[in-house]
């Protein structure tokens, strides 16, 4: 089965014609307008309109012709197949990709594993370690490198301490 990625959450009906407003979790909500098709609830939806305002977009699905229901969509997440979504730039990565990946020091010290990154002007990366959960932000200088095909992020031991919860 082909993998999904979320990439927005509907917040809530807008207006009487079923449009939805959007929280996107995408650099950008200009971004949705990319998008063909997305999958709510596992149904899947062509997108037939995008506003982007800010982080935030209004969104016109195919069958969700009123209020009523697109107040259904409520609370729901935005979903894509991973084969749809471009390629990110250099340095740049998908929370999906990141979620799993072993981090480790540079001299290969395992701290712990990544269980959720949120989505900030700089990213906070939550890690399940023996003692639990620790957070660190992504400043400048704390990740190293990142390797998303052998899941593993290396960090700098000292600035990671610095930055870390």
């Amino acid at each position: 089965m082909e993998q999904k990625i979320s990439i927005g959450s509907v917040l809530k009906p807008q207006g009487i014609r079923g449009e939805v407003k959007v929280k996107v979790f995408l650099d950008s909500a200009e971004e949705l307008k990319s998008f063909n098709r997305v999958l709510i609830g596992g149904e899947e939806y062509a997108v037939m309109s995008v506003r982007a305002q800010g982080e935030f977009a209004y969104t016109v699905l195919r069958g969700i012709a009123d209020r009523n229901a697109a107040e259904l969509l409520r609370g729901k997440e935005i979903e894509v197949f991973r084969s749809e979504l471009p390629e990110p730039p250099d340095g740049r990565y998908y929370i999906a990709d990141l979620t799993d990946c072993e981090v480790v020091t540079a001299n290969g010290e395992q701290i712990g594993t990544v269980v959720s990154v949120t989505p900030a002007k700089t990213d906070v990366y939550t890690l399940k370690t023996p003692k639990g959960e620790v957070s660190f932000a992504a400043a400048d200088g704390v990740i190293e490198s990142v390797d998303v095909e052998s899941k593993r992020i290396t960090v700098n031991k000292k600035r990671f301490k610095e930055v870390s919860l």
